[in-house]
């Protein structure tokens, strides 16, 4: 599931200057969405490329107009600050016939209800209020965990859920609770670390993590030369991490970065020697993308020997002509697949025993694979039968 951090900076915040400040260090942070009133949204866009919520102002007249098109209009519209959703004005006691779900059914752009879950009833009206929207922002009071699992468990399907948090720990609640979680979190917090603390327990709990198996080498032999590529991101990675590769879709080689130094080499902690280019790299989501089509700005899947994944951005994709070898293993469920790797020590794949150079790869090792029984079309999985070989 992919996780958002929605960072507060309405007039609730304080002045413009105290609102810049929040926005600034969100920015630079790299938070999902920006949350302000309307007549700030001209003002957040100034500042920098990011999603803008805005809260209404003006009335039912005002959000009519606001539907068209503007540099000034906000990405969602926000119905409930100071009416039924905040409890300024009191809940009816018809639901339906509030006016701010009349104003979020009519809507032509992405709608959000905010609501703070002041007691029962509200928690009531946030349900209805999901049923309209596009987005439901809930704000505990007293009472967050219950009354966060009860929506999670009865409109998680429905809209997408915004949980109010005031610092990363609470974050980090939101996003486990139910082991389901808050699709995201509205964070009301002015500290520059806080905000970056929470934005790097969104990209925690929106990693995937894949199940790794061990593979027993049947064959490895040098072939001749191919156009191999050096995959460089804009990432540094550790020692345990790298990119799963291979000639065959459905089954993919660990392969290490290049952050070991040698007394010939200079480690490269931001490189994967991945293979030559027709074999395939994992990438979020998924997919998988042809090594020899990789260019700067392309997404790739960073991966570590415990199967833990991230995100990577392509930098540079560097594809020169090198001495291969072919590598062969067989699976506990007797599949065979195999790939093509660069004939050089600096190139490290993941064995029983270690870090173990490709020059040093012996028939018999175990290697670490990433094995599924699916097909590919385009990068996809799709049950169909597609032969490898």
């Amino acid at each position: 599931m992919t996780r958002s951090i929605w960072l507060r900076a309405d007039d609730a915040v304080g002045d413009w200057d105290d609102r810049r400040r929040r926005i600034t260090a969100g920015l630079e942070a790299g938070v999902d969405w920006i949350v302000v009133d309307e007549s700030d949204v001209e003002r957040v866009r100034e500042l920098g490329e990011v999603k803008v919520a805005a809260f209404r102002e003006g009335g039912d007249v005002h959000v009519m107009d606001a539907e068209a098109e503007t540099a000034d209009a906000p990405d969602v519209l926000l119905v409930g600050k100071e009416g039924e959703g905040d409890g300024t004005v009191d809940l009816p006691s018809d639901y339906a016939g509030s006016a701010d779900l009349s104003t979020l059914r009519r809507s032509e752009r992405d709608s959000g209800a905010f609501v703070r879950i002041l007691d029962e009833p509200y928690e009531d009206f946030a349900k209805a209020a999901a049923e309209a929207a596009d987005y439901t922002i809930v704000v505990g009071e007293d009472w967050q965990i219950i009354p966060l699992e009860n929506l999670i468990a009865t409109i998680g399907d429905e809209t997408t859920l915004i949980a109010g948090v005031g610092d990363a720990a609470e974050a980090r609640t939101a996003f486990e609770t139910l082991e389901i979680g808050a699709d995201g979190v509205l964070l009301d917090a002015d500290s520059p670390d806080e905000i970056r603390e929470a934005v790097r327990i969104r990209d925690e709990a929106s990693r995937e993590t894949l199940e790794l198996e061990w593979a027993e080498v049947v064959e490895i032999e040098q072939t001749g030369s191919a156009d191999r590529v050096c995959v460089d991101t804009g990432s540094m990675m550790s020692d345990e991490e790298g990119m799963l590769v291979g000639s065959m879709s459905r089954g993919l080689f660990f392969v290490h970065a290049e952050t070991a130094d040698s007394p010939y080499v200079a480690s490269r902690p931001f490189r994967v020697n991945a293979g030559a280019v027709h074999a395939y790299v994992r990438a979020p989501g998924g997919q998988t993308k042809y090594l020899g089509e990789l260019q700067s700005g392309d997404a790739v899947q960073i991966v570590d020997t415990d199967g833990r994944t991230r995100e990577a951005i392509v930098g540079r994709s560097k594809i020169e002509r090198r001495p291969m070898f072919r590598v062969v293993v067989e699976t506990d469920d007797g599949d065979r697949v195999e790939t093509l790797l660069q004939n050089a020590e600096t190139i490290k794949v993941q064995t029983q025993n270690g870090r173990t150079a490709i020059t040093d790869l012996d028939v018999g090792d175990d290697l670490l694979l990433y094995h599924e029984d699916t097909a590919r079309h385009f990068g996809e999985a799709v049950e169909e039968t597609i032969i490898e070989q």
